[in-house]
């Protein structure tokens, strides 16, 4: 079993590994729309959040050398399933078909406060 803790997402002092590899697959940890650099989440609409949470998933599977052709798996948590389209809207720009196989859930609240978060099986 391998762990990664990337250096391009934002430094979390929270105890998780952005990435875990074992048996020919990778599973992430929940990503958020949140600025690499200062941890922020991004503001406004929910499709700007969903869109760097989709570059910051992307950002991790590159450093394995994967792209987002390789996800097997995803689900998606929204704060609030009003946004279901929204985030369908933007999914649909970073994923190609045939798509992963996805769940989406309406949940309570997320980190940071964040409206999305979303984490992923890769085939490594």
């Amino acid at each position: 079993m391998r762990h990664h803790f990337s250096r391009k997402l934002f430094a979390s002092s929270s105890p998780f590994s952005h990435l875990v590899m074992e048996g020919g697959f990778g599973f992430t940890a929940g990503i958020i729309g949140q600025d690499p650099v200062t941890g922020h989440v991004m503001g406004g609409a929910v499709g700007a959040q969903c869109e760097q949470m989709l570059r910051n998933l992307k950002t991790l599977l590159a450093e394995h050398g994967r792209g987002l052709g390789n996800v097997v798996r995803t689900t998606v948590y929204l704060t609030d399933y009003a946004d279901f389209e929204a985030i369908n809207e933007v999914y649909a720009r970073f994923f190609d078909a045939p798509f992963p196989a996805r769940t989406t859930l309406q949940v309570a609240g997320l980190p940071l406060g964040a409206r999305v978060q979303i984490d992923a099986v890769v085939a490594m």
